[in-house]
């Protein structure tokens, strides 16, 4: 009888890594505010079945004019998908990490913890290149930015 079910709970470990995936993504966007501003970064993460994790670095470029600074994020997340729908793969994710802003214009510099909440799609192209998009709202807690920042990024998607 053990070795029945030591085999089975093989049998079942097996069975479920192959249902586990990985993805990278290289991404550009916008972050929406204080001012439109260009981001770009990578994202990595790795799923079994429908749960997982992600790590995501970014880097939104400094606005002098409108005194929006550069931030650099660098956020680990817990990762929801659902199965493919039609091919898609739908996700939600949220987590929390460090940030890094800089205002060259007035030589201000913090770093600081956050949070962030987001979703978005993953879209098969051809085998394991896709599409990823996303959007995401950030709490960076003591940021010169008062009110959560938005993000949008499309990304080439690999998954292996």
């Amino acid at each position: 009888m053990r070795r029945a079910t030591c085999l089975l709970i093989v049998l079942l470990l097996v069975l479920a890594a192959r249902e586990a995936a990985a993805d990278v993504v290289l991404f550009t966007g916008k972050t929406a505010n204080p001012s439109s501003r260009a981001v770009k970064g990578v994202g990595v993460d790795a799923v079994l079945l429908i749960i997982g994790l992600e790590f995501e670095y970014s880097d939104t470029s400094e606005d002098m004019e409108a005194g929006a600074p550069q931030m650099r994020t660098a956020m680990f997340n817990a990762l929801v998908q659902t199965p493919p729908i039609l091919g898609l793969r739908f996700y939600a994710t949220a987590g929390g990490g460090v940030y890094q802003e800089r205002l060259t214009s007035t030589d201000y510099q913090h770093r600081g913890v956050g949070t962030n909440t987001g979703g978005g799609v993953k879209i098969p192209v051809f085998g394991p290149i896709g599409l990823r998009v996303d959007y995401r709202l950030f709490s960076l807690r003591g940021s010169m930015v008062d009110e959560p920042i938005k993000r949008f990024y499309m990304g080439a998607n690999l998954a292996f």
